[in-house]
């Protein structure tokens, strides 16, 4: 049921989707429950239909400004606001609270909500445990960093169904009482320091997803890496269930998910359940194997039952860029992992596939990233990597080094822009190999996202063939 807290004057900060949806949402309330919404869009935003939209709705909107005044009861900031920005800063100083939009949602509608966080594989588990929810009969939407603002849903909530939650390090830093009925977290890793500064605050922030379970929750943790098997730690410190997750084998807690002879089980205070091999998941990579555990663990908790969850299992198909087959031509595959926007995501990747066989596409806006393990992984995997845009000379500059300490027989090629290093990775593919756009980079120096760069990939496959397939 939804809360009926008095919020008072209320402030948003953002113009993008969500703190678009935060402030629609708010004015919605009406004045028994808010008494003003206004909305701060920050320096670089400008009036347009979008403003006007939000002013017939009752927002008051302030653009091309970061100088907040006024006194409010309750400020939402978007998730790319650091907290240490003078935005911020502002708002925090005129507001009794500062909290991010998923936590508002949650406060309004605080019932069934599953939490997925973990610097990779949190879009796969997000689709994936909704997937199996749905599978099992329960009304189940995914929100948050997937792309559907929480407050966007909890209107239209269906009665007793979940929200699935993806979150983000930003997202969850700004929460306060956010609880969810399950956490997840899948791994940490190094990502997002020009926002958080230091590894310890972005593991912190991660943390967060588990900061308020209490008994009867769940939290899903990894410990395959030292930043999680820590937070399991300290969640079982704290007497909250916690299911260990792991790909190198059974952990031997009461409650755990693991790889046994190449099948995915799940046990849950002590129950076990074998689910089905990793063979026949359409999603490959052992990664994507751990990805699955923690879903099915999120399934089996909240009641669906283990023939559901298996038959969910072996018809979840891959998502949209992330590892995704986009044709075969000439003997030579093709897949779409534009998604991997970091280099752990693309070690991770590379593993899905035969060593020796990969002509990689590296490249796009530099995040000044260490790129040591990846050019260690690139020599050991890959046949031919081809490096573009702005981070390609970097990229390439650290591959040779590693060829060269390592002996590899890794060819490097370079390019300008992802047509021109399409161009070349098919020039130098054979029948029987894999092209795979894995970039380690996000895509801001040519493309507005990770998803239009994904779809150019595609639309050059396409065109390869002439046939659309």
């Amino acid at each position: 049921m939804a809360s009926q807290a008095y919020l008072g004057n209320t402030l948003v900060l953002g113009l993008g989707r969500t703190g678009e949806s935060a402030a629609r949402y708010l004015a919605s309330l009406g004045p028994d429950r808010v008494a003003s919404v206004t909305l701060y869009g920050g320096a670089s935003s400008e009036e347009g239909e979008r403003t006007r939209a939000l002013e017939d709705a009752g927002v008051s909107v302030t653009c091309g400004t970061e100088d907040v005044t006024g006194s409010f009861d309750l400020a939402v900031a978007s998730p790319g606001i650091p907290m240490d920005a003078a935005f911020f800063r502002a708002a925090e100083a005129c507001s009794r609270e500062v909290v991010s939009e998923p936590e508002l949602a949650w406060r309004e509608s605080p019932e069934r909500w599953v939490a997925i966080t973990g610097t990779n594989g949190k879009t796969t588990t997000t689709s994936l445990a909704t997937h199996l929810l749905r599978e099992g009969g329960l009304a189940a939407e995914s929100v948050g960093n997937i792309g559907t603002p929480p407050t966007e849903a909890v209107p239209s909530r269906a009665e007793g169904g979940w929200l699935v939650a993806e979150l983000s390090s930003f997202q969850l830093a700004e929460t306060r009482l956010f609880a969810p009925r399950v956490a997840v977290l899948l791994n940490v890793t190094p990502d997002h320091l020009e926002w958080h500064h230091t590894m310890e605050a972005y593991a912190a922030a991660k943390e967060r997803a588990f900061a308020n379970l209490g008994e009867g929750d769940l939290a899903v943790v990894s410990v395959d890496d030292s930043w999680c098997r820590a937070v399991a730690e300290r969640c079982e410190a704290r007497g909250v269930r916690t299911c260990r997750l792991s790909v190198a084998g059974d952990p031997g807690s009461p409650c755990a998910a693991f790889l046994r002879e190449g099948a995915l089980v799940v046990r849950l205070d002590g129950a076990e359940h074998e689910l089905v091999p990793a063979s026949e998941l359409r999603i490959f990579g052992l990664h994507n194997a751990e990805n699955a555990l923690a879903a099915a663990a999120v399934a089996l908790e909240v009641g669906v039952a283990e023939k559901d969850v298996r038959s969910g299992l072996r018809s979840f198909s891959p998502i949209e860029h992330r590892i995704e087959p986009a044709g075969t031509v000439g003997g030579v595959s093709f897949v779409n992992d534009s998604k991997a926007t970091n280099t752990d995501s693309v070690e991770k990747a590379l593993t899905a596939f035969p060593p020796g066989t990969i002509v990689l596409m590296l490249g796009g806006h530099d995040k000044m990233t260490d790129l040591a393990s990846l050019a260690a992984a690139v020599c050991e995997r890959c046949r031919v990597a081809v490096c573009f845009g702005a981070a390609g000379e970097r990229i390439a500059s650290a591959l040779e080094q590693a060829r060269l300490e390592t002996g590899a027989a890794l060819e490097v090629d370079r390019a300008p822009h992802l047509r021109e290093a399409f161009d070349a990775a098919v020039a130098a593919a054979r029948p029987g190999e894999t092209v795979l756009l894995s970039p380690a980079c996000s895509s801001f120096d040519e493309f507005s996202n990770m998803a239009e760069r994904g779809r150019l990939f595609k639309e050059l496959v396409r065109g390869l063939s002439g046939t659309g397939e």
